[in-house]
């Protein structure tokens, strides 16, 4: 088998290494490489990207925008660009939906297999991301046109597969559900000494709620670490300097070191108004920390409430009332934490979901 992954619109393998998931995005290929005779990356990074072919084994292909084309004209010219190599292959792969119809064009002119996998549903954030009303026709139509020529989707929360089957009338044998994997080798409980911290991970933006988490940590005389970027992040500082709460913000770090710096924590916090399938809540929870999520799409999938995590509301009392619940409970710390992990090796591991995803090629 010959695997093509096209990456999403505008992502490079130099992008993923300057916000820290290279590791991680890359992992899955580096242990598929041995059941494809070749797997292409058709990447939106220049010529930096052949850099990063030493991080892969030699039957990965990094397939960059050499010729610097603007990423939107480029997703369409693509196909024909690399037309010799995207001939060869058996499987076109998307890795999110923004940028799709790229490997939609080649299926068009090549006839080969098409797996759309996204990790979360576009037009849906699109839409509560405050995106201009005159681009969700666009968007939709981008996503049905993907959905309508794929012959498997993959999907990573089970409340995208419903959206889907309803909103664009696509049968269910043809989606299947797939979450994010987690690497249980790499985070995992560490014998280290626990700070008086809470830990969140992810973008500095409007969909993680950070306001009201700094809001409701303020009073508690607890430190809160933010490890990421966004636009933000100036904004936050300010707030928690209004509010006088003690908040670190440490930027993007490399997945690798995220597994020590979970563990120097007291526990995990995603505070977000919506999530497609986190991966930081995952590596969390398989770290063995105790985590809290509030009860939105996306969280409310993988926790169960005061099981293998703790839901609250999204509003600052809410989040103040959970983070003081599970400080103060020493026992409820523990279950969560011994379920959270064990929730990830039963259903989240980076074997069981690379022999869920190989299956699917090989039927394909």
């Amino acid at each position: 088998m010959k695997l093509a992954l096209f990456f999403t619109r505008g992502v490079s393998l130099k992008i993923w290494d300057e916000v820290g998931s290279l590791n991680r995005e890359i992992k899955p290929y580096q242990r598929l490489a041995k059941y494809f005779d070749e797997i292409f990356f058709l990447t939106y990074g220049n010529k930096d990207d052949f850099e990063y072919q030493n991080f892969l084994p030699g039957n990965v292909k990094v397939l960059p925008n050499e010729w610097r084309i603007p990423s939107l004209i480029y997703s369409f010219l693509l196909p024909f660009l690399y037309r010799k190599e995207l001939k060869k292959a058996d499987i076109f792969k998307t890795n999110q939906m923004h940028g799709s119809w790229a490997a939609v064009i080649a299926k068009f002119f090549f006839q080969k297999k098409l797996v759309v996998r996204q990790g979360y549903q576009w037009s849906t954030f699109a839409q509560k991301e405050g995106v201009k009303q005159w681009k969700m026709p666009i968007i939709r139509f981008l996503e049905k046109l993907a959905y309508r020529k794929a012959n498997v989707i993959i999907v990573t929360s089970e409340g995208d597969k419903k959206y889907i089957e309803e909103k664009y009338n696509i049968s269910s044998e043809r989606i299947k559900y797939i979450p994010n994997y987690i690497d249980t080798e790499l985070f995992r409980p560490l014998n280290i000494l626990i700070e008086n911290r809470i830990c969140f991970v992810g973008r500095l933006e409007e969909q993680k709620n950070l306001f009201n988490l700094i809001e409701a940590s303020s009073s508690l005389g607890i430190k809160l670490v933010f490890f990421g970027n966004g636009s933000l992040k100036k904004k936050l500082e300010n707030f928690a300097k209004e509010l006088k709460a003690d908040v670190e913000f440490k930027g993007n770090i490399p997945n690798k070191n995220l597994p020590k710096e979970l563990n120097k924590s007291k526990l995990f916090i995603l505070p977000s108004l919506y999530e497609g399938c986190p991966k930081v809540l995952l590596e969390a929870m398989s770290c063995g920390l105790p985590v809290i999520g509030t009860n939105v799409d996306g969280i409310k999938e993988i926790i169960k409430h005061q099981e293998n995590g703790y839901l609250c509301n999204t509003d600052a009392d809410s989040i103040k009332k959970a983070i003081l619940e599970i400080l103060e409970n020493k026992i409820l710390q523990k279950e969560i934490s011994q379920n959270a992990k064990k929730t990830i090796i039963e259903k989240f591991s980076l074997e069981k979901i690379l022999e869920k995803e190989l299956n699917l090629y090989k039927k394909l």
